[in-house]
């Protein structure tokens, strides 16, 4: 079943880097640069990106044939559709639509937070409730869920609106970068980016490697928004790429910049890494670690938006095609954009401030392994059309045999155990509990699709 109305084909080249870029970059570097120092050592931490994002191109190159190949909103769902069917489908796009929700209730989250390092002292005020430890407060409820309605209704305005907010938010993340690279050759010292290494060695520098693909989500936004790029296939796989590359670039930019600015001791002494090496880097001035606070909050609005792109376009495609009510596929007549499946995404990041910090860190826990589940079936699905479908036109092609799609498939199904009970990044009983109640809500849904009349070819 067709729309009358289609999605508005309106996002240029610089719109597809923008989005995808600034939904990889985020806030997460902001809090964890100082872990990845002290777990890995400067020469170790980068050593670690290199690694995290060649696994991540890797994937990333498999998305960018399928996409070139079938560019239609909601990515993975068409994908895996194609090569495995509807049950397949549904169980790839029901996984990552619980990542990218988590992370966009959470920005709704991070954003009250984040404000808190600039905010004078005492900017909480009406304490509510306590939820997992955490004390819930009037004014810090009010900033998240007011940021989460001013994005929702961005996005319900128009995807291209959205893309140019992106792109001001984008520069902002670029104006950080300069400032680090500035920073290193007048500030910088080679004395504190020693030691190269940690203590922890090998240990230390596969942890952060185990960090670093989920640091990369996001750039699978140009998928899901892709029957909204008007540019010509092939060239969509190649922007894919370029992005994955960009944001690689960023991240050791900041690894670097923090390492020749900041004592490794001071490390351990300091809640934001990121903002007390950017300060030391120009002379212990505290507006330049205010400045680079104020980035890491465009990093939380540029992630918002691509994950709310993400989120609101798998389930516009779930529901055009009969997995999920019908209402969620309903276009904005005048927008042109999934209004519905937009209003229900932002909505749960509008109440996501009321169960407090700690209890959206067990949603957003449990929504990463949705997303490496995703990515596990579509590189699987990938090498499954390759011999089932070899003559379908594929525009960008991620080489000629099914090497890269064979590496894609087992460095995800790597990613994909580290969530298991018993390894270091394993999921807790209330993760896994969460995860349980979305595949019974999931259940539910799947045994009540009707999708007789849907052909993700088309």
């Amino acid at each position: 079943m067709q729309n009358e109305q289609q999605l508005a084909r309106v996002l240029g080249q610089r719109d597809v880097i923008a989005l995808a870029f600034g939904a990889m970059i985020g806030f997460g570097w902001v809090p964890l640069v100082g872990i990845w120092l002290t777990e890995a050592g400067s020469a170790g931490a980068i050593i670690a990106f290199l690694i995290g994002g060649t696994i991540v191109v890797f994937v990333g190159l498999v998305y960018s044939e399928l996409v070139s190949a079938m560019p239609k909103a909601g990515g993975e769902h068409n994908y895996v559709w194609r090569a495995m069917g509807p049950a397949s489908a549904f169980g790839a796009s029901w996984a990552i639509a619980l990542g990218y929700i988590s992370v966009s209730a959470f920005e709704a989250v991070a954003l009250p937070t984040t404000l808190g390092f600039v905010l004078p002292e005492g900017y909480k005020v009406g304490l509510l409730w306590t939820v997992a430890g955490y004390d819930v407060y009037t004014t810090w409820v009010l900033i998240g869920a007011l940021g989460a309605a001013a994005v929702t209704t961005l996005n319900c305005i128009g995807v291209k609106p959205t893309a140019i907010f992106q792109l001001i938010a984008v520069l902002a993340l670029l104006g950080i970068a300069a400032l680090f690279v500035f920073g290193m050759f007048t500030g910088g010292s080679m004395e504190t980016f020693t030691p190269l290494f940690s203590g922890a060695g090998i240990t230390g520098l596969l942890t952060v490697v185990l960090m670093t693909p989920f640091l990369f989500v996001g750039f699978d936004v140009i998928p899901q928004s892709a029957e909204e790029i008007n540019l010509p296939f092939r060239q969509i796989g190649i922007l894919l790429i370029v992005s994955v590359i960009l944001a690689l670039t960023f991240y050791i930019i900041v690894i670097v910049g923090v390492a020749s600015g900041l004592e490794r001791s001071a490390l351990a002494d300091t809640e934001l890494a990121s903002a007390a090496g950017m300060q030391a880097l120009f002379g212990g001035r505290e507006l330049f670690s205010n400045i680079l606070i104020i980035g890491g909050i465009a990093g939380i609005f540029t992630s918002w938006n691509g994950f709310l792109i993400g989120g609101s376009r798998i389930l516009y495609a779930m529901a055009e095609s009969g997995m999920l009510p019908r209402f969620l596929a309903r276009i904005h007549p005048r927008y042109r954009t999934p209004a519905n499946a937009i209003m229900l995404v932002g909505g749960l990041s509008i109440i996501a401030p009321f169960f407090g910090r700690e209890a959206l860190v067990w949603l957003v826990n449990a929504g990463g392994l949705g997303i490496v589940v995703a990515y596990l079936m579509v590189s699987i699905s990938f090498l499954v059309l390759r011999r089932s479908e070899p003559g379908m036109e594929r525009p960008f092609r991620a080489g000629r045999g099914p090497t890269i799609g064979i590496i894609a498939a087992i460095l995800s199904a790597g990613i994909t155990s580290q969530y298991m009970p018993g390894m270091p990044s394993g999921l807790g009983v209330t993760e896994w509990v969460i995860v349980g109640a979305w595949i019974v809500v999931g259940f539910f849904f799947a045994l009540k699709m009707d999708v007789p009349e849907y052909d993700p070819a088309l």
